[in-house]
Parts: structure tokens; C-alpha cells; sequence
């Protein structure tokens, strides 16, 4: 019977969860201070110890790092009513397993406990980077006969072992076993794909099939046939009859992808397949029964789609009755390496070659890119790269010149963060020329003439962009809908940017 020591100064929490834990078999011991639980435990050894974050005496992460130098293995959760991202951070990069907040659901909290027992705790940064080894030159290797890191892989994915994404992982153990629906936010090639297919792998549907269908593939008069199937000469070129994608995913998972793409049409016929686990094929009168678990992903939220009436608010909620969010890559760089390194074990495979890793300038690159196409991205830009490498080691010239020259091409980034602190100092450096002239100063023509008019007009646009976006020239060009070259071409017309720089 697993022990459990539970430390809360609420005695009244204490007596809750004791009782709890011990009707699901725990053996459970409560203190209502730190000093009484680091007193129990220099002669107790519990198998696992579930801790409030505020204590009247002492922080429970003081608790955490006394624990962990005297228990390393034993896994720690803190109990916390301060939910905020970065005491979930905080604490687990000290060594916690997880963290629960308080109001507490019993499921939630069990699952969290029978997890833990049952599997070790999440490395710290510095166990996850040890695995990486650098040689003599400070290259970054990765080791022999596996991807790196803490990460894990099943089937043709990788999952990354930053603590954000650890979060990710255990909610999909804790929803994979439900046969909730689920919806599943991130941008373009951030994993929403191989989140999905995990949850269908842990789920008790896992040996049946997995089928994932891209929404914004579907063109609008063969959706509905793509995913409900149609009946032999119910429409031009129906020739024989065809099971849809539902009726394929029987018995097992959905992912539909970029849900938000569909017509309104679809929408409305998807929800009766939601509602009443039934569909139709196009052109056929008989009901099919459905038992398939759908997955949905977006990279735009749908609950705003919905209340600018592109996305059915019904339809929203039936599929919201759990969502997991995907960060993209740039806001989990501890990953960067994995990912790359598997990337690399891969495209050694497919060329037959034997590139051994990265350059340190190469990686720098890599954690400080921006990567807007997330790890779909970062595949190309490996593949290419070791393509292009003769040696050992991919060194910067293998990269795209627009990755290998982001910030002299950015200056400022991509951030929303402040601009940095030599902008001002040195427009050289930015090539931004953030003193240009207003539009009554600008050489331009001043006559009372359409031409003029338009000109000035186009100025102050451009300025307004620039500032809206503190002067970064992608998202700028993005907002005036135009190419960057066209952006470059204009500022340069304009002089808000260095002749020099911008030949170079």
C-alpha cells in the first residue's frame, strides 16, 4: 500500500484528502507545517508527498528543495491556488512532478498520483540537457542510437521534454482514456497531428483505425463526399460507391484539421454526426450508426470564429469539451535541439550520409529563429542542410540565407518586446531610419494633384504599419498586404531605410 505524506496548513484540507486517498487503498500521513513535515520525514520515507504551495511557516518549494536533496526519487506534487505559469515553471524546473490547483477535482488529483507512482519524475533542465554531449569543438552531438534528450518517440513522431509540453503530455494521458472531444490549438506545423494521434494511441480505440482528414484540402463541393461517403450516381462522376471518412474512422479516431476551413453547409451536417453519432452519405437515404471519437485542430481560436459567425457556435461547444493548447517552437526552445537532432537522424537515413551534428553558431541560429512554420519548418531547413554538407558537421553556410541572416534582415526581431537598447543608438545597426521624415518633409510632390495626394497617403500608411508592429518589416508587409521586397523598395523610396545597408 503506497504511502503518501500530505503537508497543508488548512487541517481541514488535510482531513479531505487523507480520507480520500485512503478509500482508494493510500496509506496517507498529514502535517499542517514544513517543519513538522521535514521532522516526519527524517524517519519516514513516504512513496510520494503532495504539498501546499503556501504554508504558514515556509514556502513549498522550500519543502520541494529539501526534499529533493534527501529524496531525489521520491515525485513531489505541489498543491497551489496560485495557478500561474510561472509557479508551475518555477516549481517543476526544481524537481516537482507536477502541480494541481486548488479548487481540487478528485479524478483529476488520482490520476495525477497513479501517474507518478507509476512513471519517474520529469528530468530538470539540467538533467534534459546533459543528454546532449558537445565535443572538443563545442559542437552539438547527439548520442548514439536515439534523438536526444528526454524526449520520446511513438511511431513517426517526437514529443519534445520541455516542461510546457510535459503539461501537454498529461493532459493527453488524463483525456485520452474519455471519449471526450477534443480541440487542439497551435499554428502551422507546431504537432497538432501527432498530439492527436497520441491520444488516439493511448485510448482504448487505439487498435482501430486513425484517420486524419486536412479541412483545408477540401474543396467545397467534394467535402461533403470526403467525409460522408456518397452513394453510386448521386452526383456527375459518381461512378461506384464511396465510404467517407467517417464511416472509415468507425470504431476508432477522426482528426479533422483545420476545422475552421469548412463551409457553413458541412458545418451544419457535421453536427448532426456530433449530436446524433449518425450520418447519411450524399445521395443516400439510409442512416449509418457511427461510434468514432472526433479530434479537431485550428490554428485560429474558435470561439472568436464562432462570434464572427465563420464558425457555428454549436458546433464550437460540442467539440469544446476539451481543448489542449500547442505552443509553437520559439516559446519552447529547449526542444529545438531534439527535434533537430532527430530531424538529422532522418535525413542521414534517407541520403545515406553520416553528418554527426551542428556547429554552436548553427544552433545558436536555431534557438533564436523565430520559425514560423514551426517543426514542418525546421524539417525542410535540416534536410536541406544536410544536403548541402559535406562534412561532419551542418555549419551556417548550409542554411537558407534567410534563416542564417534573420536578424540583418530583422533587426528588431519578431517579438513584442521592447526594442532593444543600441536602436536608438545606432540606426546603422537596424538599418531603420527611426527619425524619418514626416510627410511635409518628405521629397515629394506637394501640388494639389491626385498623384501627390496619393503618394502622401501611401506614406502615412506605411508609417502607421511600421509603428503598429514597432517597425518590424515582415509583419508590416503582412499588414499592408504586399511582398517584402515591395515593403524594402517603398521604405527606401520613402528614406526610412539606409540606401547601404538595404544594397548590401
Amino acid at each position: 500500500m503506497p504511502k503518501i505524506l500530505v503537508i497543508d496548513d488548512d487541517p481541514d484540507m488535510c482531513l479531505l484528502l487523507r480520507r480520500f486517498l485512503q478509500r482508494h487503498h493510500f496509506e496517507v500521513a498529514d502535517v499542517t507545517s514544513g517543519k513538522k513535515a521535514l521532522q516526519w520525514l527524517e524517519s519516514n520515507k513516504p512513496q510520494l508527498i503532495l504539498c501546499d504551495l503556501r504554508l504558514d511557516d515556509m514556502n513549498g518549494s522550500d519543502v520541494l528543495a529539501k526534499v529533493k536533496a534527501a529524496m531525489p526519487e521520491v515525485p513531489f506534487i505541489i498543491i497551489t491556488g496560485y495557478s500561474d505559469v510561472k509557479t508551475a515553471v518555477d516549481v517543476m524546473k526544481q524537481g516537482a512532478y507536477d502541480y494541481v490547483t486548488k479548487p481540487l477535482f478528485p479524478d483529476e488529483i488520482l490520476v495525477t498520483i497513479k501517474q507518478a507512482l507509476a512513471k519517474p519524475p520529469v528530468p530538470t533542465e539540467h538533467q534534459q540537457h546533459s543528454e546532449v554531449s558537445k565535443d572538443a569543438d563545442n559542437k552539438t552531438v547527439p548520442k548514439e542510437g536515439q534523438p536526444k534528450q528526454s524526449s520520446f518517440q511513438r511511431g513517426k513522431y517526437i514529443f519534445g521534454s520541455s516542461i510546457i509540453f510535459q503539461q501537454i503530455l498529461r493532459q493527453i494521458e488524463l483525456v485520452a482514456p474519455t471519449n471526450y472531444s477534443v480541440i487542439i490549438y497551435g499554428e502551422s506545423g507546431s504537432g497538432k497531428e501527432a498530439i492527436a494521434s497520441e491520444i488516439h494511441n493511448q485510448s482504448k480505440r487505439s487498435k482501430e483505425p486513425f484517420v486524419a482528414i486536412d479541412c483545408g484540402a477540401l474543396s467545397k463541393e467534394l467535402a461533403a463526399s470526403e467525409l460522408f461517403g456518397h452513394e453510386k450516381g448521386s452526383f456527375t462522376g459518381a461512378l461506384n460507391q464511396k465510404n467517407g471518412s467517417f464511416e472509415l474512422a468507425n470504431g476508432g479516431t477522426i482528426f479533422l484539421d483545420e476545422i475552421a476551413n469548412l463551409s457553413y453547409e458541412i458545418q451544419v451536417s457535421l453536427l448532426r454526426v456530433v449530436q446524433e453519432r449518425k450520418m447519411r452519405r450524399v445521395g443516400g437515404v439510409k442512416d449509418i450508426e457511427l461510434d468514432v471519437r472526433i479530434i479537431v485542430a485550428s490554428n485560429e481560436k474558435l470561439w472568436d470564429s464562432s462570434r464572427r459567425g465563420k464558425f457555428r457556435e454549436d458546433l464550437f461547444h460540442r467539440f469544446n469539451e476539451f481543448s489542449i493548447n500547442v505552443p509553437p517552437l520559439r516559446e519552447r526552445k529547449e526542444d529545438i535541439e531534439i527535434f533537430a537532432a532527430h530531424f538529422l537522424q532522418i535525413t542521414n537515413e534517407e541520403l545515406g550520409k553520416n553528418v554527426k551534428g551542428f556547429s554552436k553558431e548553427v544552433m545558436e541560429i536555431f534557438k533564436n529563429y523565430v520559425w514560423y512554420g514551426n517543426l514542418r519548418e525546421m524539417k525542410n531547413v535540416v534536410k536541406r542542410a544536410t544536403l548541402l554538407t559535406d562534412g561532419e558537421y551542418i555549419e551556417v553556410i548550409s542554411l537558407p540565407f534567410e534563416i542564417s541572416n534573420y536578424y540583418k534582415l530583422n533587426p528588431l526581431g519578431d517579438s513584442n518586446d521592447q526594442y532593444r537598447e543600441d536602436v536608438t543608438e545606432s540606426t546603422i545597426e537596424t538599418g531603420i531610419n527611426l527619425n524619418a521624415p514626416i510627410p511635409g518633409k518628405v521629397k515629394i510632390p506637394t501640388s494639389l494633384n491626385l498623384k501627390s495626394a496619393s503618394i502622401d497617403a501611401e506614406f502615412e500608411t506605411i508609417m502607421e504599419a511600421l509603428k503598429k508592429v514597432n517597425f518590424n518589416k515582415s509583419k508590416a508587409a503582412q499588414l499592408l498586404n504586399i511582398d517584402r521586397k515591395t515593403l524594402y523598395n517603398k521604405m527606401k523610396e520613402y528614406q526610412l531605410i539606409n540606401n547601404q545597408q538595404h544594397e548590401q
